[in-house]
This record gives structure tokens, sequence and C-alpha cells, in this order.
């Protein structure tokens, strides 16, 4: 099973999704962006390093979500969602192919990697 963390940016109250490139597991779906936990290492320290690592921007961690606990055949994931907020840093893509700042309503128009469905849907249901 792979810990991975991902974060629900929320920048001037739109929401930042990536999309996979054609190199990486899964390629072209959309999700929310993050990477795998190292050893000894908290979910949180997780989440804001590979953010810094992956999108080039700081966040501030808000709250946790459910995790999200999904086969894919040949690895299983778990999911660890976070909704966070940007603090610092300008955008800049270091291995997805793109990325879009939504609505809420429209998070549901992209195809999402299924770990990453789970987590859509509970956060379509919170009040922020």
């Amino acid at each position: 099973m792979i810990n991975v963390a991902c974060a629900i940016i929320v920048i001037e109250n739109k929401i930042l999704v990536t999309q996979r490139s054609e190199k990486m597991k899964l390629p072209l779906k959309w999700e929310f962006p993050g990477g795998k936990l190292e050893e000894n290492e908290s979910e949180i320290d997780c989440i804001k390093r590979e953010i810094k690592e992956e999108i080039n921007i700081e966040i501030e961690v808000l709250r946790k979500l459910s995790n999200s606990i999904y086969d894919y055949g040949n690895f299983k994931i778990n999911l660890i969602p976070f909704i966070a907020k940007h603090i610092l840093g300008e955008i800049i893509l270091a291995e997805h192919k793109d990325y879009k700042l939504l609505e809420k309503v429209e998070l549901l128009n992209l195809d999402w990697a299924e770990a990453d469905l789970p987590i859509v849907e509970e956060f379509l249901k919170l009040e922020l």
C-alpha cells in the first residue's frame, strides 16, 4: 500500500487541480496534487514538501478529510487529503501536464483518478 498525501488548495475561492502527464501512472487523469510519504515524515510535512516540489507554492493546511483507499490492480493507494490555502509563490508545474483553477461546481466535469473521486465528493458536501 502506497501512502500518498494530497491537497485541495484554495486560491482566491477557486480550487487547484492538476493533470497527470503522459509519462505518469494514470496518464492525463486529473487529481489533487501531492505525493508519497517518506519514512518518518508526518502527513502535513509531506504535503507541504510535495506541493513545494511539484507546484512551487507554499500552503497552509487547514483541515484533514477522510482517507481514500483504492486498489488499481497493480498497486494500492491510501490517499490522505487535506484542505489547504495558498500562502506564497507562483504556480510552476514540475511534473504535471496542466492545471486549472475551478469553482467547486466544475470539479465533477473532469476525468479524475479513481482514488480522488471519494475526496471530490466529500469536499463538495462541505461548507467552506
